[in-house]
């Protein structure tokens, strides 16, 4: 091991400690969903925003505001509603009838963790709105432009089950959502616990563990872990698998496939391997570690074609070949 891999190791494992802390916190108040939470940091550490998808009454809200809760950051809740305005979101203008002038009155969005609840429920002009958000970290209110905090996250939930009165999210802003977790039913022994926690006595409250500097501290090791050329070519073939699946020994899924994963798909994969080996308290990224993350990173950036949607192939199907064909270093 080369001196500079083992300082950077050494960073790793101090820093490092915080994600223990968090997860030890987080798990006083929530019951498994540990794939969840694990996703939540690695977005965090990331500079992220996550799509989440389960039914309903799967702890998606409780486990955001807990995370706000522990790491000292303001949280914000808004409902996403098909009579929702872009100023509802962002913000406005407010007229002072005392001296004539309009003063900014910013909105929700000006928060650390912003959780967009049922995010598919509004329309196309909230979207957009959305959109520079996440993507400028920024928001134009009149002809003024203002800056979003520094930890600044959106964590958006789907439900998969109810289609009535929602809107396709466009495609754009899909690619800018870091990872998508799809969140399970917890298992029977969990859902005990969670019967005896929430039903016997007030339900535990979590608390703060760290702060955002800490945060920041810990994004700035991260940005210093190892990404050796074999892994970052592993991460190409995957991410051109989709795009010419032919070259890559998959000629089957060519006509299952209608649009490929992006080029953002490649950063936020490299990205949230480096995050994922963080959590592992390593100063390397490991072809595992692409592995682990890659369908989180993958499966909402893969279309299908219609001819894949008739034979009910779906583009985690479509991502699991690729994975179990590209080959590992």
């Amino acid at each position: 091991m080369t001196t500079e891999l083992k300082e950077i190791n050494e960073k790793v494992q101090k820093e490092s400690i915080l994600v223990a802390e968090l997860k030890k916190e987080l798990g006083t108040v929530i019951v498994g969903q540990e794939e969840m939470l694990e996703r939540l940091l690695v977005a965090l550490l990331g500079k992220g925003h996550v799509l989440i998808e389960g039914v309903p009454g799967l702890a998606k809200t409780l486990t955001i505001n807990t995370l706000a809760q522990t790491i000292d950051a303001k949280f914000q809740r808004i409902q996403f509603t098909p009579d929702l305005l872009p100023a509802d979101l962002t913000g406005t203008l407010v007229f002072n009838p005392k001296d004539g002038t309009y003063m900014v009155r910013k909105g929700p969005v000006f928060s650390n963790l912003v959780l967009a609840d049922e995010i598919n429920r509004a329309p196309a002009k909230v979207q957009s709105a959305l959109l520079e958000a996440m993507q400028e970290r920024q928001v134009t209110i009149g002809d003024e432009t203002h800056r979003l905090p520094e930890l600044f996250m959106v964590l958006a939930t789907q439900n998969p089950i109810e289609q009535e009165g929602t809107y396709p999210l466009p495609e754009a802003q899909v690619d800018r959502f870091m990872l998508k977790v799809v969140v399970t039913y917890p298992r029977k022994e969990e859902e005990r616990i969670i019967l005896e926690r929430m039903t016997d006595g007030a339900p535990p409250k979590p608390r703060r563990v760290a702060d955002r500097e800490r945060i920041f501290a810990a994004r700035e090791v991260v940005s210093e872990i190892y990404v050796d050329d074999k892994v970052k070519n592993y991460i190409l073939d995957l991410v051109f698998a989709t795009r010419e699946p032919e070259a890559h020994g998959l000629a089957k899924l060519k006509s299952l496939i209608r649009y490929g994963a992006s080029p953002r798909a490649t950063i936020f994969l490299t990205t949230a391997a480096k995050d994922f080996a963080f959590l592992q308290g390593r100063g390397f990224v490991t072809p595992e570690d692409v592995k682990s993350i890659g369908p989180d990173v993958l499966r909402h950036r893969v279309l299908v074609s219609y001819e894949a949607e008739a034979e009910d192939v779906t583009s985690e199907d479509v991502i699991k070949s690729v994975f179990e064909t590209v080959e590992v270093p």
